[in-house]
């Protein structure tokens, strides 16, 4: 089978968080792009509330050229929920010993990362009045997609899973040398097909994608809004972190009288960032709709698996907790010194009045 001669293209999906918001209309005027109205297009038809909430501006970039002699075409996708994704797309041809030495070269390299956060840059100093709030410091997550859309002899999925399965567990995992049995019916174990000629393979850093170009559009989406999940998740998860370790460190200075009411400050300011937090979690997990395209619904809850959302997302869950905790307990305790507060001025109240009820008789 390795002899076997496939056709098709590599994707490598570099996304940074770049910001808290991107404003689309005002991006798109600056890009002077036509208005939203693109929608992903799915397998099979869908009504018009199957969508993105928001659909991402796309823009096209420069080829670039590898130390390799490859040349990659490249876009740039932003999300409203300030994620940029950089997508660098490579064609290829060859047998699956070729597929799999592009996978374990492409996955485990930094040279595409590096140029894909100096051009990120670059083009976001024209978007930059669009940005809301923007950070100095992005986090990044990278994906891989080796979508083959020939294969010699056209096989079905399953017959692919029963006579490929090795190669395309080592493609998944960027892996050059044999897996063993257990790590190869572990990666399978993450695939799905619409029909019987079309397979998705979904990893935790790449993923194997067998089907027409058209067909192959709606599953490549899916995997890169799941990684800008994944990434905002992550965000969300180091702000919560930092904002809870400060919290506690209020908490370890007592809680004797003045104490209390610097808890009064850190309450409001982590009520605050709960607020905050709870919105953008939520317009980040509804920014797609699969209403009425089980399939999609299906194969985006798969992807989300394994790239790591729902971990993120209970983590991020666990935190908003504790910190909902935390603010009761701090609000609680600043009533109480606020209650003694009072209760100390009545009592000297009641003193003063009686020393000057003494005096006059006296």
């Amino acid at each position: 089978m390795s002899a076997t001669q496939l056709r098709g293209s590599v994707l490598i999906l570099i996304l940074f968080d770049v910001c808290e918001e991107i404003r689309l209309e005002e991006l798109r005027r600056i890009l002077g792009l036509q208005p939203a109205g693109r929608e992903p297009s799915f397998k099979h038809p869908a009504p018009e509330y199957v969508r993105f909430e928001n659909p991402p501006v796309e823009e096209p970039m420069e080829n670039i050229l590898l130390a390799t002699g490859e040349e990659l075409t490249g876009r740039l996708k932003y999300y409203d929920y300030g994620v940029l994704s950089v997508e660098f797309k490579l064609a290829f041809e060859g047998n699956w010993e070729r597929l799999v030495a592009l996978s374990s070269r492409y996955v485990a390299g930094l040279e595409i990362e590096r140029q894909a956060a100096f051009l990120a840059r670059q083009m976001l100093r024209r978007a930059s009045p669009a940005l809301v709030k923007p950070y100095e410091h992005w986090l990044n997550e990278d994906y891989y997609i080796f979508h083959v859309q020939e294969i010699e002899g056209q096989p079905t999925a399953a017959e692919l899973l029963r006579n490929c399965g090795d190669q395309i567990a080592r493609v998944v995992r960027g892996e050059d040398a044999q897996l063993s049995e257990g790590e190869r019916r572990e990666t399978l174990q993450s695939s799905m097909s619409y029909s019987p000629t079309d397979l998705v393979v979904a990893g935790w850093n790449a993923a194997f994608v067998y089907d027409t170009p058209a067909g192959a559009t709606t599953t490549i989406e899916l995997l890169e809004y799941a990684n800008s999940q994944l990434l905002e998740f992550r965000h969300y998860d180091e702000i919560l972190t930092r904002e809870l370790k400060s919290v506690y460190q209020s908490l370890e200075k007592g809680t004797g009288f003045f104490a209390r009411w610097r808890l009064a400050r850190a309450s409001a300011r982590l009520h605050t960032l709960l607020l905050d937090v709870t919105e953008l979690t939520e317009r980040a997990d509804n920014a797609i709709k699969f209403l009425s395209d089980m399939f999609s619904a299906r194969l985006y809850r798969m992807a989300a698996g394994k790239v790591g959302v729902e971990d993120y997302k209970n983590l991020v869950k666990q935190k908003l907790d504790t910190a909902e905790n935390l603010y009761r307990f701090m609000v609680d305790q600043f009533h109480q010194g606020r209650a003694f507060v009072l209760e100390l001025l009545v009592v000297i109240i009641l003193i003063i009045e009686i020393v000057f009820l003494f005096k006059g008789k006296g």
